[in-house]
């Protein structure tokens, strides 16, 4: 049976703080918060498309994201400044242990795909900057249906993509609504906690496995898959 791990993108294999250094320069010691301001509001932004049936890209949802985040914020930073946060956008980091994790996981015979709200085009240029292009067989984007996660349909349409059982597919992602949503939909999944102090939702399905990175993902995953 083939074996299938999907890879949130954006907090998982890609850092969404990567901004920081760049918000540093504009904005002193409130970056951080400003950075985390945006992610929620990112977020945010999807959810409440996906209620509404407004679909619209997730770039643009990044986009207004930003926009709201600098009003919040009293408004410091110019057009221009605005643009070049979002093309660093495109330019973010992955974390430092992805690259090795997921060789490891390839060498152990096991299909990697990248799974994101981001569009296709988007995701395969920040994987290739990133370095890690290379370690999937596919790119799987909610925006070949219009739908952001964690809607059931975007699930089924990952499972549809793949050909793959739900029994042999798992999907790996550091945000809890989006393991919510995988397990709701019957696939496997893997909880990346980054933040020691980070809660689960108590809703009362938990991840199939909890790690603190990609590289313990690899070593605990790869036995329990054969």
């Amino acid at each position: 049976m083939r074996r299938v791990i999907a890879f949130d993108v954006y907090g998982t294999l890609i850092d969404p703080h990567g901004v920081v250094a760049e918000l540093e320069d504009l904005l002193g010691d409130r970056a951080m918060a400003f950075s985390q301001r945006w992610r929620d509001k990112q977020l945010e932004y999807s959810f409440r498309r996906g209620l509404m049936g407004a679909y619209a890209d997730f770039a643009q949802c990044t986009r207004e994201a930003l926009e709201f985040t600098d009003r919040a914020f009293g408004g410091p930073l110019s057009e221009l400044q605005l643009d070049r946060l979002m093309t660093h956008y495109g330019r973010l980091p992955a974390y430092p242990e992805a690259a090795a994790a997921l060789a490891r996981l390839r060498e152990a015979g096991i299909t990697c795909v990248a799974f994101s709200n981001g569009a296709r085009e988007t995701v395969a240029a920040l994987l290739a900057q990133a370095g890690l292009a290379e370690a999937f067989d596919d790119i799987v984007s909610v925006d070949e249906i219009k739908r952001f996660k964690p809607d059931p349909a975007v699930y089924s349409h990952l499972r549809g993509r793949l050909e793959a059982p739900a029994e042999a597919t798992w999907l790996v992602s550091s945000n809890p609504f989006d393991v919510i949503g995988a397990r709701h939909a019957g696939l496997h999944a893997v909880w990346v906690r980054r933040l020691a102090e980070a809660p689960f939702d108590p809703w009362g399905g938990e991840p199939d496995l909890t790690v603190t990175d990609l590289e313990s993902l690899a070593e605990r995953l790869i036995g329990r898959m054969e």
